[in-house]
């Protein structure tokens, strides 16, 4: 039977329950994930801020969604990875850094569709501290308190509801209209260009949908706690890791700035300058 404890700012998580054969292996696994998203999101960023050609809608959105997944694994896999070093009675966290965990967890996942204000949770009383999850997220925190949450469960699913509504009725709307164009040009190449970007932005978007609603159904199975844990790790991994590559380097204006970059630095290692003699350019202006 579990202990009660009311509104106690220190909060244990339960975390990853794995063997110690494969803790090592996960471990190693969370962390070059996270080192990848780190470091591919901010190439993706330095790269539109750098280029002034790609201060255009579509790279700012780029831009965007790079840091929206640098925030998202940043608040949720270094914390984790500390706590699959330490035994489960030391994996401790307090109740404002988990609801800030929580927040940024649901901004993560929102922004990738839109915005989420998060409220209703501090309103509760607590009288557990176990967090039955790798990280803190709503349905987490809802756990935690004896009182009825009937009204926290109501928003949270129609919310949710409303707001995959939009979100799958825009990419349908979207796509929609795409197919239409792709029928009635008879542009072979732009065809074809429109085929391969709307294809992979559909598997990392459908992969995302799919393991979100997935997380969110499997909050309503405890018996499916080990798998609700996995899914909700892979929500953040995999569109982390797959967008930089997906809306990035197959993006014909960041390859050649990528490409010019390389060139750059290779002609710097051969000694060679980068940049025209100062009188060549002289006397080009002067013609």
């Amino acid at each position: 039977m579990e202990n009660y404890t009311y509104n106690s700012f220190t909060l244990q998580l339960e975390g990853l329950n794995v063997s110690k054969d494969a803790m090592y292996p996960m471990f190693l696994f969370l962390l070059f994930s996270y080192l990848f998203i780190i470091i591919a999101n901010f190439g993706i960023a330095f790269v539109v801020l750098a280029d002034k050609s790609l201060h255009q809608p579509m790279y700012l959105l780029f831009y965007n969604l790079s840091l929206n997944d640098i925030l998202g694994n940043s608040i949720l896999i270094p914390h984790l990875l500390v706590d699959m070093l330490r035994p489960p009675p030391e994996r401790l966290i307090s109740y404002y850094e988990c609801v800030v965990q929580a927040f940024i967890s649901h901004v993560f996942g929102t922004a990738a569709h839109t915005v989420l204000m998060l409220g209703l949770t501090i309103r509760l009383n607590r009288c557990r501290t176990m967090i039955r999850s790798p990280y803190c997220d709503n349905a987490s925190l809802f756990k935690l308190s004896c009182e009825s949450v009937f009204i926290n469960n109501v928003y949270g699913l129609t919310f949710t509801v409303v707001l995959m509504t939009f979100s799958i009725g825009s990419i349908v709307l979207t796509y929609a209209k795409i197919t239409v164009v792709c029928l009635t040009s008879k542009n072979k190449s732009l065809n074809s260009k429109a085929l391969k970007t709307c294809s992979t932005h559909l598997v990392v978007y459908m992969i995302m949908l799919l393991s979100g609603m997935a997380n969110i159904a499997l909050h309503r199975f405890p018996h499916l706690s080990e798998l609700r844990k996995f899914v909700a790790i892979l929500f953040h991994i995999v569109p982390g890791g797959l967008n930089p590559i997906v809306y990035g380097i197959q993006s014909k204006e960041i390859r050649a700035f990528l490409r010019k970059k390389c060139e750059q630095q290779w002609l710097v290692h051969k000694g060679h300058s980068v940049n025209p003699p100062l009188k060549d350019t002289w006397r080009r202006r002067a013609i």
